[in-house]
């Protein structure tokens, strides 16, 4: 048997494949047989049939079982000889075969390229200072304040800013085939930043029962992407008017809001949150500044599959937090095809990282306990009010396993790698 290996890339390998006639034959001979003891062909009796005449009638069908029955083994086979790894499954392609002639075929497919991580005890790395912004504690209590605001009708006076309106409004896009969209009872406090364009200035001075008209140029990088570069026409009909009525910062506030019993005390918890936060976005930042400085490292091409992957992960959990945000993923009006594109940079510096981390990994000797899949499987199962067992077993039928113990894994090295290094 012939093999013949192409390197093509770093990552892209090619095995070329030639099986002598005679192997082909002996694997053609064994499964025509099973043919044989069931085929049904009239003028025969069963398991009596010519093999000749078995060959010719199942042809396709037993030429495709040997075909899925020689082609994994062989390659898997040859893989395991030059000890290749690929990070999928090959890519078979261009098989010919037949009777009486040498099986060909090509397997195409992606390895990770050799990985040389440097020197990476002793990592350079700066920690921002956890320091609280002034006046940080007192937006917190504002914001506060403004949740448990108090509203109050409104029926002496027209609309200003500050109050809110109650509406029905129906908006018509301009544009073939638009239709109206009716919505009832949306309320917009004139003045907030999140205001759309346009509709503190007509609706300023409104009174219950007015209706107003007017319509509204949205510019073309507006935030919502479905009315970005459209103009809208809208119908507002005026229910009510409604005051804000903010407490006052007093202890009785601080009982109303939170579980504490003054003020002060809702002040001590507010700054202990946001130091703790503060804490967090500076430990956050070394791991990020740890995970670039090994990204990197590795200055030869990633496999293009790993990259698709990541796009995929981040494409998922994007439309992920777009549903649990009430939203349609299909009705957004984003070009997906562009954000897989913008994926794509910090994908690859994703793939980089880890499989530096992975390579680290390896030389240190880190590896995954019992102990440590079992804490990671029942921090899973208290998250989705499951059982620990049940998360357990459907990641074993999954093949779910091995993906969490790479993640622990990396966790792990990431841990090691901030323990050796030099943060100031």
């Amino acid at each position: 048997m012939k093999i013949e290996l192409t390197e093509v890339t770093e990552t892209q390998k090619h095995l070329l494949f030639e099986v002598p006639p005679e192997a082909v034959a002996v694997e053609i001979q064994k499964v025509a047989q099973g043919y044989s003891r069931s085929a049904r062909v009239p003028g025969f009796r069963q398991g009596k049939v010519p093999m000749t005449v078995v060959k010719q009638r199942y042809k396709d069908q037993i030429l495709y079982d040997v075909a899925n029955a020689m082609i994994p083994h062989l390659v898997d086979e040859a893989l395991r000889e030059r000890g290749l790894r690929p990070v999928a499954t090959p890519d078979i392609k261009d098989v010919v075969l037949d009777e009486g002639r040498p099986l060909t075929f090509l397997a195409e497919f992606e390895t990770v390229p050799p990985i040389d991580p440097g020197e990476y005890t002793g990592i350079a790395l700066t920690k921002p200072p956890a320091i609280l912004e002034v006046g940080a504690v007192d937006q917190v209590l504002e914001q506060l304040r403004q949740r448990a605001a108090k509203w109050h009708p409104v029926e002496d006076r027209t609309a200003a800013v500050g109050d809110a309106v109650l509406m029905d409004v129906t908006r018509t896009v301009k544009k073939d085939d638009a239709k109206p969209e009716p919505m009832q009872n949306v309320s917009i406090e004139l003045g907030a930043k999140g205001n759309p364009p346009g509709f503190d200035e007509n609706l300023s001075g409104v009174a219950a029962g007015d209706t107003r008209t007017f319509s509204v140029a949205y510019p073309t990088d507006y935030e919502v992407p479905e009315l970005a570069g459209v103009t809208v026409d809208y119908e507002v009909s005026v229910k009510g008017l409604r005051r804000k009525e903010l407490a006052e910062l007093t202890d009785e506030f601080a009982k109303e809001v939170s579980e504490v019993e003054t003020l002060e005390a809702l002040r001590d918890r507010i700054r202990h949150d946001l130091q703790h936060e503060a804490e967090h976005e500076a430990e956050h930042k070394v791991r990020h500044d740890l995970l670039q400085d090994l990204a990197a490292r590795m200055r030869t091409p990633v496999p293009a599959v790993l990259v698709d992957r990541e796009i995929d992960r981040r494409l998922e959990e994007f439309v992920r937090r777009l549903m649990d945000q009430g939203m349609d993923p299909m009705k957004a009006g984003i070009d997906w095809q562009e954000f897989r594109e913008r994926q794509k940079g910090p994908s690859e510096e994703t793939v980089k990282s880890t499989l530096v981390l992975d390579e680290i990994a390896r030389r240190e000797g880190l590896a995954v306990g019992e102990e440590d899949l079992v804490a990671e499987v029942e921090k899973f199962a208290e998250r989705t009010g499951r059982t620990a067992a049940a998360v357990r077993a459907r990641l074993e039928k999954e093949g779910g396993v091995g993906p969490i113990e790479s993640g622990i894994r990396r966790e792990k090295t990431v841990a090691w790698l901030l323990e050796k290094a030099q943060v100031s």
